[in-house]
C-alpha cells in the first residue's frame, strides 16, 4: 500500500525508539485501535476436538448500513425486512439478517479543513463539533480527529473521551502553508489543500482496520488544489474501508465568491453518494449545529442488511449494489452503490 505523509500529534501512543530504529514497529502501527492480549487457550491443543468434529460456518456475509427517507426528508424506521430487495450487479439476493442500528457501536472520523479559505470559521468549527462529540458519542463508540491544509494532521487518535476530542479541537489551527506572494513570484511547489489525500488516509489508516458501523465526516468547502490523490481513488478507498462519508458544506463567502472560485458541492456529492453518505449545507437557514443534530439523528436511524452473494468470487472487483423498498416510490433509500469483492486480509 502507498503511503502519503500524515502529521501525527503526540498522542497516548508510546513506542520504545529503539524498537523504532531497528525498524521493528510497523509504520501503521501508531494508527490502530489498541487491543485487549488474548488469553491463553484454557484447553490444551491435545484436547481438541478432530477436524472431522469441528463446525466450519461460512460467514461471507456482505453487510449494508442505510437510512430511508420519504420526499420530504423525513426519516422512516419503522420498516422490516420483508419490505426490501436487495440487488447486487442486477441479480437479487437471499437476504440472511436485517435489523436497525440505533445502538451498534459507531467508529466516526471528523475531518476539519484548516485552509486558508477556512480560517474565519475554525472558531465555530470547533465549538460545534466539540457538542456534537459530546451529543453522538455513546459508550461503545470511538471517534478520531484529522484537520487537513496543505498537509494531514492526525489531532487525536481513537477514543471514546470527550476530554481528549476536546483537547484535540483546542488544537485546530490555520494550516495555509503557502506564503504570500506577488504576481511576479511563485512558491516553488505550491500546495493547496490536500481534501482527497485527507480522506484517503482516514479510510485506510484508522477505518479499514475497525469492524461494523463508520462514518468519515468532512467540514469544508469542498476545495481541493494540493492532492496528489484524485477523487476516485478516496471513493475507493473508503467504499473498501465500508465507510460512509457525509460531508458539511461550509463557505466563508469571501472566499466563495471571490478570486479563489466557487463552491466544490459537485464533486463533494461524489464523495458522499458512491459511499451512502449526503451532503449538508451550512447558510442562513442551517447552521453548524442545526446541521450536526441532522447528522446525529440520520446516525441512529440506520438500517443494516446483511446477504451471501450469488457470486462468491473474491476477485477485487466492484460489485453494484441496489436497495430497494417494495411498492413504494415515495420512499428513498441512501446506501453506497456498491463493494469490492476483496479477499479476506488483501489489501
Amino acid at each position: 500500500m502507498r503511503r502519503i505523509p500524515m502529521k501525527v500529534k503526540p498522542t497516548r501512543w508510546i513506542l520504545p525508539s529503539f524498537l523504532i530504529l531497528l525498524g521493528i514497529v510497523p509504520l501503521g502501527a501508531q494508527f490502530k485501535r489498541s487491543e485487549s492480549p488474548q488469553a491463553p487457550s484454557a484447553t490444551p491443543a491435545a484436547a481438541q476436538p478432530p477436524d472431522d468434529q469441528v463446525i466450519k460456518v461460512d460467514v461471507s456475509l456482505v453487510n449494508l448500513y442505510f437510512t430511508v427517507r420519504e420526499n420530504h426528508g423525513g426519516y422512516v424506521a419503522n420498516l422490516k425486512q420483508d419490505d426490501f430487495e436487495v440487488y447486487e450487479d442486477g441479480k437479487l439476493q437471499t437476504l440472511k439478517a436485517f435489523s436497525r442500528e440505533t445502538d451498534q457501536p459507531l467508529t466516526l472520523g471528523l475531518l476539519v479543513d484548516v485552509s486558508k479559505s477556512q480560517e474565519r470559521l475554525i472558531e465555530d468549527e470547533r465549538a460545534a463539533s466539540s457538542r456534537f462529540f459530546e451529543q453522538v458519542l455513546r459508550p461503545k463508540d470511538e471517534a478520531f480527529l484529522l484537520s487537513f491544509g496543505v498537509e494531514s494532521e492526525l489531532l487525536q487518535d481513537l477514543t471514546n473521551s470527550h476530554t481528549l476530542l476536546a483537547k484535540g479541537l483546542r488544537s485546530l489551527r490555520l494550516n495555509a502553508g503557502v506564503p504570500t506572494v506577488t504576481p511576479t513570484t511563485v512558491p516553488r511547489d505550491p500546495r493547496g489543500t490536500v481534501l482527497y489525500e485527507a480522506v484517503w488516509l482516514a479510510a485506510n489508516e484508522k477505518m479499514r482496520p475497525e469492524v461494523g458501523r463508520k462514518a468519515l465526516v468532512l467540514i469544508t468547502d469542498g476545495d481541493d488544489q494540493g492532492s496528489r490523490t484524485k477523487p476516485s481513488e478516496a471513493v475507493e478507498a473508503a467504499q473498501k474501508a465500508d465507510s460512509i462519508i457525509y460531508v458539511i458544506l461550509y463557505e466563508d463567502p469571501y472566499y466563495a465568491r471571490g478570486m479563489f472560485g466557487g463552491s466544490g458541492e459537485g464533486l463533494m456529492r461524489r464523495l458522499t453518494d458512491d459511499t451512502g453518505g449526503r451532503v449538508f449545507r451550512v447558510d442562513r437557514k442551517n447552521r453548524l449545529s442545526d446541521i450536526y443534530d441532522q447528522l446525529q439523528q440520520e446516525l441512529r436511524s440506520q438500517y443494516v442488511i446483511a446477504y451471501s452473494p450469488t457470486n462468491p468470487e473474491r476477485d477485487g472487483k466492484f460489485r453494484k449494489v441496489e436497495i430497494r423498498v417494495k411498492d413504494r416510490k415515495d420512499l428513498k433509500v441512501q446506501a453506497r452503490k456498491g463493494y469490492y469483492a476483496m479477499a479476506p486480509g488483501s489489501e
